[in-house]
């Protein structure tokens, strides 16, 4: 009994331990009193938001909202809801949006975590909070598969939402591509230099608040609920068509979404995109991305921007301008098809060109036109007051409908004459290569000449493209002998450089008369060239014994491009064997009298010649020299002056050309190193100037100078001795290779 008793005590004490424990936990865990209402509640509870209320049953989301999580709501009172219902007919009443509407609005209302506006315009970067760098944020809604007819044929499609690297990294499962929802919080605009023009100029009829919501007002900020922030706003907004979607829906785009359509775009089935639509519908088709070729910029329909971190989207945006058809249709009857018989003919570079000049990998903003750079590195060419005709905020950026098409230098420069003609395509594929010709010529802020290569021309002269090697190739006419990839490219691109030249002020636009200029342009000088009454040569052709004839020209907005039957080639002769034509000519041609040879005859019987390879020690193929040659009178003023070794006669002092003496000849080697300037070609041109070294050296292998005193139709030089030499011009500007030989009318002295 006494055993019962105590079993009951402990049994009351352990009900009444049990009792107090269930009590405190309870009130420990309790819901604070002071705590929100969760979203769906508080909504309730303000009494303006009746019709959302039931939009969000309709979608099935008061569930969600009435629990615990984290969300930003812009939510649209009930007088957004009457405006709506006037506003679109489809939607007349409340009766007219059903679950799929529903869902929608509701899903584009909510913004995944809770932002106050002190957190609203700041970038959630990797290191933490950006301050006011964000102007949109992603939401709860995706498009998700939907059908398309693609070559007359229905196929179950989902957008691609990466851009496409070339890797297959275009769609990754999993991320279902949530659309981004804008706004424009007064921090941002401020921050980014941007006013109420730059959002009137999209929503003209709204007025910019400092907090608008698209083309809402957000009317109300910062009610706080249990799972979230609500901001209400004054319009009901459905989601935002991305670029891809939007362009698919306007006819007046058809022209520009056809090229895109018919040459950059694919459809590639995807297991993965196949499974999970078959999980969710039962329906066993496969399902294809759509993929936006990896030569563009970015893919429109891709809702994550770039992704290089999570929240990028937040941040920034693509921008899209696109023609309309009348503007296109002009642009490629005008340019594209000048030289073929069809826009099908067209290589996909010039597709891809044409796109990407209407591309940019950021948001530019109507005030920013003039600052942003489209994906082939050009501003916005468009005038915002009379250019564009559509301007559309989308879910993934900016869209500008234009009356125009962006003036590309692509298509508007001297290097559009071989890019869009297609016999000149090798010409076309060197300018490609990635040594920057291309960026050079093609610069409408510049003006060149450009004389056209041909293929046939080209080919005719050896040199080709192996297609399955990637390589050039070069055959010479001479030997037969054949060398491809570094080497080829190397003489194609030295004798392309040939066929440059800027020309500022149109310079080469008549070449019915005598003169010379240097290819190539300020930055990087290339070897100079000769013109005689329509026909053009270059060091090579001389040495060959041909020219160049101009057949024909076409102007483009920088400069003029001449048709030409040759190439300008290079040389492959050493200079001296140029300076000994000029002295004493050749096999079949003597020269008596010329005023180059006393200079020729002192270098031929030094140490730093070679009689057999006409090759003067320091003095290499491919480099650039200036030969100053003094003139016989020069000479025999050198050895009267005792600079130069002579032979006393009864008539005065002789040059003595062979000296035996070892001082006499050391003399002789410095007076002809010092008349020759290293690694620069100088004509009268008044383009190089100053101090430049010549290829005498001391023991320690420091050049002795001469100060070039430079300009047009005048060249000075001046020794380390302030004595001056003047170019002889009707005896000058003889080509060599990668170098000019000039007559000079006095000697130059260095000091030993």
């Amino acid at each position: 009994m006494k055993n019962k008793i105590i079993s009951f005590l402990l049994f009351a004490i352990s009900l009444l331990l049990s009792s107090c424990s269930k009590q405190e936990f309870d009130e420990y865990y309790a819901r604070p009193d002071d705590l929100e209402d969760p979203i769906f509640q508080v909504l309730e509870a303000r009494g303006n938001f009746t019709n959302l209320l039931q939009v969000i049953e309709k979608a099935g989301y008061k569930d969600i909202l009435s629990k615990a999580g984290y969300w930003t709501m812009f939510a649209p009172n009930d007088q957004a809801f009457n405006n709506f219902f006037q506003e679109n007919p489809e939607f007349s009443s409340l009766g007219d949006i059903d679950s799929v509407a529903a869902s929608k609005i509701v899903k584009y209302a909510l913004v995944y975590n809770a932002f106050r506006t002190d957190h609203i315009a700041d970038f959630q970067g990797p290191l933490g909070w950006e301050p006011d760098m964000a102007y949109k944020r992603r939401t709860a809604y995706y498009t998700g598969f939907t059908r398309e007819m693609v070559n007359g044929q229905e196929i179950v499609t989902i957008a691609s939402n990466r851009n496409n690297d070339g890797n297959a990294n275009y769609y990754i499962e999993g991320d279902n591509n949530n659309k981004y929802i804008p706004y424009f919080y007064e921090e941002y605009m401020q921050l980014n230099r941007l006013s109420a023009a730059d959002y009137n100029y999209f929503f003209p009829n709204e007025p910019y608040t400092g907090f608008n919501v698209i083309d809402g007002t957000v009317i109300t900020e910062d009610i706080i609920a249990e799972n979230g922030v609500i901001d209400e706003v004054s319009k009901v907004s459905l989601p935002l068509q991305n670029i891809d979607q939007y362009l698919g829906g306007k006819p007046e785009y058809s022209l520009f979404k056809s090229i895109l359509d018919n040459n950059l775009v694919s459809y590639v089935q995807n297991d993965e995109a196949t499974q999970t639509y078959k999980t969710y519908t039962g329906n066993s088709e496969d399902v294809y991305v759509k993929v936006y070729d990896p030569a563009l910029g970015f893919s429109p329909n891709n809702e994550n921007y770039l992704k290089e971190s999570d929240n990028d989207a937040q941040a920034d945006g693509f921008t899209m301008f696109v023609p309309q058809n009348e503007a296109l249709q002009k642009f490629i009857d005008e340019i594209l098809l000048k030289h073929y018989s069809s826009i099908n003919a067209l290589p996909k570079y010039v597709f891809e060109d044409f796109v990407n000049a209407h591309m940019w990998k950021n948001t530019v903003w109507p005030s920013k036109f003039a600052s942003s750079t489209n994906i082939l590195e050009e501003e916005a060419r468009f005038n915002e007051n009379t250019d564009v005709v559509d301007p559309q905020v989308l879910s993934n950026g900016l869209f500008y409908g234009t009356n125009i098409i962006q003036k590309s230098n692509i298509f508007y420069s001297v290097y559009t004459s071989a890019y869009l003609d297609p016999d000149y395509t090798l010409m076309t594929r060197a300018l490609n290569e990635p040594d920057g010709y291309k960026n050079i010529i093609s610069n409408i802020g510049r003006n060149y000449t450009l004389f056209l290569m041909s293929d046939e021309v080209l080919q005719d002269l050896g040199y080709g493209y192996n297609l399955d090697r990637q390589e050039w190739t070069y055959t010479s006419p001479v030997t037969n002998t054949t060398v491809a990839g570094s080497i080829a490219r190397a003489r194609i691109l030295r004798i392309l450089y040939n066929h440059i030249v800027q020309t500022p002020n149109g310079e080469l636009d008549d070449l019915s008369g005598t003169g010379i200029f240097r290819s190539g342009d300020n930055e990087i000088p290339g070897e100079y060239i000769k013109y005689d009454n329509n026909q053009v040569y270059a060091a090579g052709n001389e040495a060959l014994e041909n020219v160049v004839n101009i057949t024909g020209y076409e102007d483009q907005e920088n400069g003029r491009v001449y048709y030409t039957d040759n190439l300008l080639e290079f040389s492959e002769e050493p200079p001296a064997q140029d300076l000994k034509e000029l002295a004493i000519g050749h096999d079949t041609i003597v020269l008596e009298d010329s005023p180059f040879e006393y200079f020729y005859r002192y270098l031929e019987n030094t140490s730093i010649y070679d009689r057999g390879t006409n090759a003067i020690r320091g003095v290499d193929l491919g480099t650039k020299y200036t030969f100053l040659v003094p003139s016989n009178d020069a000479i025999r003023q050198a050895v009267e002056d005792g600079v130069l070794p002579g032979t006393e006669t009864e008539t005065g002092m002789e040059p003595n050309f062979n000296p035996s003496d070892i001082a006499e000849k050391e003399m002789v080697e410095k007076f002809i190193l010092y008349h020759i300037l290293d690694t620069r070609t100088i004509a009268a041109d008044g383009f190089i100037s100053g101090l430049i070294g010549t290829l005498l050296k001391d023991d320690f292998g420091e050049a002795a100078y001469i100060r070039v005193v430079n300009e047009p139709g005048s060249l000075e030089l001046v020794d380390e001795n302030n004595r001056s030499a003047m170019l002889i011009p009707e005896y000058s500007n003889n080509l060599a290779d990668r170098s000019l030989i000039h007559l000079i009318d006095n000697y130059l002295l260095y000091n030993d």
